[in-house]
């Protein structure tokens, strides 16, 4: 977490192509292209206080043996500090609490100075519940209890989630709700940019953190920006809101341009990585393909914000494609997971079995692109999707805001050969 934000390339383009292809399946029928986006609803209160809110679980190392947590205050919190203990079964659990100080980061928004706060947790026992707690001494958080990674590939679940971006707090927030009391055993989440519409505005990422609420400071997240948390400068040249490495606590194993929004993480035999698509493609291309020459890992997925393959009508990345499809192709990534297009979209396996999947979230719906690369599509629909990972197996679900299963697919590892994706579409959606 630091100080110091990494400015947006000049010169970078995304060139648009209309696609007229289709494919012989039906297409649900949706609205129009939004010409205008809601404006998120007044919050009660967004001032920081003394006592810590937007609490935030990531990691910036090992999930086995780390964990790293940020947290807001107002500026007379000066020292902050974090405790943690084995969660106990007693009450008293937290008197072999240990006490950790913080680094402190004043943040200027649109609404005044908030200091953030990190720590991260290290030397900690792989698979094992922890209890923590921040504060400064006096005012504390209540004590939440997270589980860290096991030190070895184990099943487990995540939750994807795309777009975010507008109307959070009233239209977002009943999505994720309804995924976690579906889906208790989620172990974190990723979200694939554009959390929120300005990334300056602080009123938004009050909404985010909203829908996010108590899950955010239990279950880690795993966040990829979009274009919508680059904003301009006096001078009208983009960059990362400085929200962003203030209020995340992110690996800094990517390109240094781009540390804590290109990065990646290692969790239980499946490799995450986090691609930025704003600025300094040709680099983290090359960064790419070192980290995916040297994976120890099973499993590999990639998250980015703009999509390879476009889902909504008057959209395309060539640009991106042609530099980074190849390499995913060489070494046969399993999964990638992007934003950006307001559509669901879910290709047919391409080149290796690498299986693409465009998503939204939130409110704000663009019309879809009908497309031959499209397994399974849809429009004017927000999704959430579980990810089950179990040895060989992987089992993606595509589940509309009111948890009504849409899609499901299987892919499965066999040795020498590329991946076999089986279709597990319910019968009636």
């Amino acid at each position: 977490m630091h100080q110091r934000f990494a400015l947006l390339r000049a010169g970078m383009t995304v060139t648009v192509l209309l696609a007229t292809l289709s494919l012989g399946l039906s297409v649900r029928s949706g609205v129009q292209q939004q010409q205008t986006s809601p404006q998120p609803s007044p919050l009660p209160c967004i001032q920081p206080s003394a006592y810590p809110d937007r609490i935030i679980l990531t990691w910036s190392d090992n999930p086995a043996t780390t964990q790293s947590v940020t947290w807001r205050t107002d500026t007379s919190v000066r020292k902050a500090v974090a405790q943690i203990a084995l969660a106990g079964d007693r009450p008293d659990f937290h008197q072999a609490a240990q006490t950790q100080e913080a680094r402190t980061t004043p943040l200027q928004t649109d609404q005044g100075v908030a200091h953030y706060h990190s720590v991260t947790f290290r030397r900690l026992k792989p698979d094992t519940l922890y209890a923590y707690r921040v504060g400064d001494g006096v005012h504390w958080s209540e004590w939440i209890q997270f589980r860290t990674a096991s030190d070895r590939p184990q099943p487990f679940t995540f939750l994807f989630l795309g777009d975010a971006q507008n109307d959070i707090r009233n239209a977002c927030l009943r999505v994720v709700r309804q995924a976690f009391l579906k889906h208790p055993d989620i172990r974190f989440v990723i979200h694939a940019g554009d959390l929120v519409n300005r990334g300056e505005r602080d009123v938004e990422w009050a909404e985010w953190f909203a829908m996010m609420d108590w899950m955010a400071a239990s279950v880690p997240s795993i966040p990829t920006p979009g274009n919508h948390e680059y904003v301009r400068d006096a001078e009208d040249k983009r960059f990362l809101t400085t929200h962003w490495r203030a209020q995340f606590t992110l690996p800094e194993n990517g390109i240094p341009a781009l540390k804590e929004s290109n990065y990646y993480v290692d969790f239980q035999g499946v490799r995450i990585i986090s691609l930025n698509c704003m600025e300094h493609l040709q680099r983290q291309a090359q960064w790419l393909e070192r980290v995916l020459e040297d994976n120890p890992n099973h499993w590999t997925i990639v998250t980015f914000h703009f999509p390879v393959f476009s889902s909504a009508q008057g959209r395309d990345n060539p640009q991106l494609r042609a530099l980074l499809k190849p390499i995913l192709d060489r070494y046969r990534v399993d999964l990638v997971l992007s934003g950006h297009d307001h559509t669901y979209a879910r290709s047919v396996p391409q080149q290796g079995g690498t299986v693409y999947v465009n998503s939204v979230t939130g409110p704000k719906m663009y019309k879809l692109n009908q497309q031959p690369w499209m397994r399974r599509w849809a429009q004017d629909t927000q999704f959430y999707h579980i990810v089950h990972v179990d040895g060989d197996r992987l089992l993606f679900e595509s589940y509309t805001a009111a948890g009504k299963l849409f899609d499901a697919f299987e892919i499965r590892k066999r040795r020498g050969q590329v991946n076999q994706v089986i279709d597990r579409i319910p019968s009636r959606t």
